[in-house]
């Protein structure tokens, strides 16, 4: 990687003499608070007449979307009311860019155009920025980008190319970017996975199905993780024979007339009472087939209770973009980056109290009966977290279950 260094380097001296000569990028940018200048214009009537200091932080914060947008109910718009949120609460500025495109060249050219205008933080949520982790990170060695969901198997897919085996073990990830200014984390997302299992099952629901956008590893984790759950909800309530697991990808992170066709044979000739769909916009079609049968759909990511509707979703398995958004920015203005630069971090489970965990169920809108109350969820989480329950996060091959469970494989 290092010996890219100066290639980067002059290409990005090229961006930034392309934008001041005036060239201009369709990315979309949104500010949410007065830029510093704007502030110190505002505030120089120091009846004193000293020189007026600059505030304590600096930061002009960025973020990039991946291949959705800033209304997905996913990572994009998790990731953006909390940049948005954190700006307006600590008077920093805040962009935001699309990509004209979903390719890395097209994410790598909104990078471009934050550097450009100035962002000296950039979020980028999602794997599909590993590219930009790789190629940029050495290119602008001033700007902290915190990546979101990027793993170091997604760095040496990137930085590797063509030869790499998929075993992250084998390399040395530190070669492939600059660790000085990226932070990385991930998800247990079979934590959370299982967690709606559970739930689903304890809650009546024996008749299950996963729908999952591209089967990438978040992806299968939540779906391994889902299984493991339902399948230990069956075994505690010794109905392992009543409990069965419909399993497939839909091959996009989008519903389509295909996917929902494929969801109407589920909820109706099939049988099945609940599905969840994880994969950015692919919920739209379980949520379309779900309406026809009075069905049930669990969410993914972040609450999607208020995009697919409070009666037709059960709950929704969380990942913590918004506290680990929110930690590292507020460590950054803080001077505290060492705290977190070069970390690849694994987020889960941090404390028996569900809510300060990385993973979770939004406690205000699962619907809780009398079979699966808050309380048994406060326990099931206290159990995970003392390592009462062991949860797999392998994805090599489909959980061993009692429950029975049908592998489909894509749809597409």
């Amino acid at each position: 990687m290092k010996k890219r260094v100066a290639a980067a380097v002059l290409a990005g001296l090229m961006v930034f003499s392309l934008t001041a000569c005036g060239g201009s990028s369709d990315s979309k940018t949104e500010t949410n608070t007065e830029s510093k200048s704007e502030e110190k214009a505002d505030n120089d009537t120091d009846k004193s007449g000293e020189e007026e200091t600059s505030d304590a932080s600096d930061m002009k914060v960025a973020m990039v979307t991946d291949s959705g947008d800033i209304t997905d109910q996913s990572f994009n718009q998790t990731t953006y009311e909390t940049c948005k949120a954190w700006g307006s609460e600590n008077n920093v500025e805040f962009n935001y860019y699309k990509p004209e495109s979903d390719s890395d060249e097209a994410r790598s050219a909104s990078v471009d155009q934050a550097a450009a205008d100035g962002a000296n933080v950039i979020v980028l949520p999602g794997y599909m920025f590993a590219s930009a982790v790789v190629e940029q990170s050495e290119m602008y060695p001033d700007i902290k980008f915190i990546a979101l969901d990027v793993s170091a198997g997604d760095i040496c897919e990137k930085g590797v190319g063509e030869g790499y085996s998929y075993n992250p073990d084998e390399y040395d990830v530190t070669e492939y970017y600059n660790t000085d200014n990226v932070y990385c984390c991930t998800y247990q997302e079979e934590l959370s996975g299982y967690m709606a299992g559970y739930a689903a099952v304890k809650l009546g629901y024996h008749h299950l199905g996963f729908l999952g956008g591209m089967s990438v590893p978040a992806v299968t984790r939540f779906g391994y993780g889902y299984v493991q759950g339902a399948d230990e909800a069956a075994k505690e309530l010794d109905i392992v024979d009543d409990v069965a697991v419909e399993y497939v990808c839909g091959g996009q992170f989008y519903g389509d007339a295909d996917i929902t066709a494929y969801m109407d044979t589920w909820y109706g000739s099939k049988g099945v009472e609940a599905v969840f769909a994880c994969g950015g916009g692919i919920y739209t079609s379980a949520a379309e087939a779900a309406t026809k049968t009075g069905g049930k759909v669990i969410g993914v990511d972040s609450d999607q209770s208020g995009i697919i509707g409070e009666d037709l979703t059960i709950t929704s398995a969380m990942k913590g973009l918004a506290p680990t958004i929110n930690d590292v920015l507020d460590a950054i203005k803080a001077d505290n980056w060492k705290d977190y630069a070069g970390k690849i971090d694994n987020l889960g489970l941090v404390s028996e109290n569900p809510e300060d965990n990385f993973v979770q169920l939004p406690v205000e809108t699962t619907q809780w009966s009398d079979d699966f109350t808050e309380d048994d969820y406060k326990d099931l989480v206290k159990r995970m977290y003392d390592g009462e329950l062991t949860i797999s996060g392998d994805i090599t091959a489909l959980p061993e279950t009692e429950i029975k469970v049908e592998d489909y494989g894509s749809i597409k």
